[in-house]
């Protein structure tokens, strides 16, 4: 169980997408009770299932980065040292090899320390 009721929310949502795409516009927006909750109910790392600790590892990558943007404060568990990927995971999953090696110099911070590679074009919000 992830412990953040948001979070479990989007994580169960069918399309994996679907969730992300979804999380991208409460970051965006700045969703109050979403961004509340994020300090309130911080994710039970030690709680959840290997599926529901890959999902958090995504998320908290985006978050972070999110977060940052707004120069907002970003809540220590999102940061757990737990909250990486041994091998590099890139979203979207259809990359060359060139594009590939292309996020891992491009990408900031929040994504390279978690071993997760965004397009960034592709979480843009407008």
């Amino acid at each position: 169980m992830i412990g953040n009721k948001y979070l479990q929310t989007l994580f169960e949502c069918e399309d994996e997408d679907t969730g992300l795409n979804q999380l991208l516009e409460w970051l965006q927006s700045g969703e109050r009770r979403f961004m509340d909750s994020l300090k309130r109910e911080p994710a039970q790392i030690d709680s959840c299932n290997e599926e529901e600790r890959e999902y958090l590892v995504k998320v908290s990558a985006l978050i972070d980065y999110c977060l940052q943007l707004r120069e907002t404060e970003v809540p220590d568990w999102l940061r757990d040292d737990r909250l990486t990927f041994e091998k590099p995971y890139y979203y979207p999953k259809r990359l060359s090899d060139f594009d590939k090696i292309r996020l891992q110099y491009t990408n900031p911070a929040p994504f390279r320390a978690r071993n997760v590679y965004f397009d960034l074009e592709g979480i843009k919000r407008y």
